[in-house]
């Protein structure tokens, strides 16, 4: 038995469980669609000899399986993508080997408040949220800027990043510039708010590339602190053994003095050698 998947996850999957199915607009249909582009009775798909047919039902905008435009009685297979409109489907049979029963998006962000409540959007790679037709989760608020986020994955992590739009964005009422989003965030980006929906996941602690960082110096050794020094005894002069300051001072007379002496004793010498002369003179 096939079962019919909404690419966007906006709802789960639906079993083709009768002979014959419809998709439409109209209430009367086995899916209500009321995407842009779908007529009120838009496509039909049946079951016969355990093969599945689809069957355009005459719509302006056409019906595509793997973006082929086809008419009346198109087989289609497992693993086939359908587009009515602007919305897509994919064909898948769970109990055939190879397709993983598991494989589910990740991350979902669900419309809590604004236009298309209550969809999902799965989220793949790096998708932008705007009003510009260019913008992969396209919506009409006004106040919305045409490019106004952006909803990138890094591995198992899911953030958002605001593409400096007019009303800026908030996660949990709190105005961001870019942030990591965890399972029950809710995102305001004009008056539309997003329900985040996905794993739990660990978040790696980021390091602020501007904060100053602070390293441990090579530790040095630590300084003695040095003695005052000891001061050496001059070594005493030997000619001048016992002398002081204060008797260098005292001393200085007795050398005056003793110059007069010794010119005293010459001249009383010089006197007794010219009487002595006389004297030799005057004997016969």
């Amino acid at each position: 038995m096939l079962r019919i998947h909404f690419v966007d996850n906006r709802q789960a999957p639906v079993w083709l469980a009768d002979e014959r199915f419809t998709f439409g607009a109209a209430p009367g249909n086995d899916l209500v669609l009321d995407d842009t582009g779908i007529g009120a009775f838009h496509a039909e798909l049946y079951q016969e000899n355990r093969f599945y047919y689809l069957t355009d039902l005459g719509t302006p905008g056409g019906t595509y399986v793997n973006e082929e435009k086809i008419g009346e009685r198109y087989q289609v297979r497992s693993g086939d993508l359908v587009r009515l409109g602007t919305l897509e489907l994919q064909i898948v049979d769970p109990a055939k080997a190879g397709v993983k029963a598991g494989a589910a998006p990740r991350w979902l962000l669900q419309v809590v408040q604004g236009e298309n409540q209550g969809h999902k959007y799965h989220v793949t790679g790096s998708m932008t949220f705007g009003r510009s037709a260019k913008c992969e989760l396209c919506f009409s608020d006004p106040e919305l800027s045409r490019r106004h986020a952006e909803f990138y994955l890094k591995g198992d992590i899911l953030e958002v990043k605001d593409l400096a739009s007019a009303n800026g964005l908030k996660v949990n009422h709190q105005a961001v510039t870019t942030t990591v989003l965890q399972p029950g965030d809710q995102i305001q980006l004009g008056s539309t708010t997003l329900l985040v929906i996905g794993p739990k996941v660990a978040v790696p602690e980021t390091i602020d590339e501007d904060a100053t960082l602070f390293i441990r110096a090579a530790d040095l050794p630590v300084a003695v602190k040095a003695k005052p020094a000891t001061p050496r005894p001059a070594t005493p002069n030997p000619l001048r053994a016992t002398a002081t300051p204060g008797a260098s001072a005292k001393a200085a007379p007795p050398i005056a003095t003793e110059r007069p002496s010794l010119r005293l004793g010459l001249l009383v010498g010089l006197v007794i050698a010219i009487v002595a002369g006389f004297v030799v003179q005057q004997l016969p």
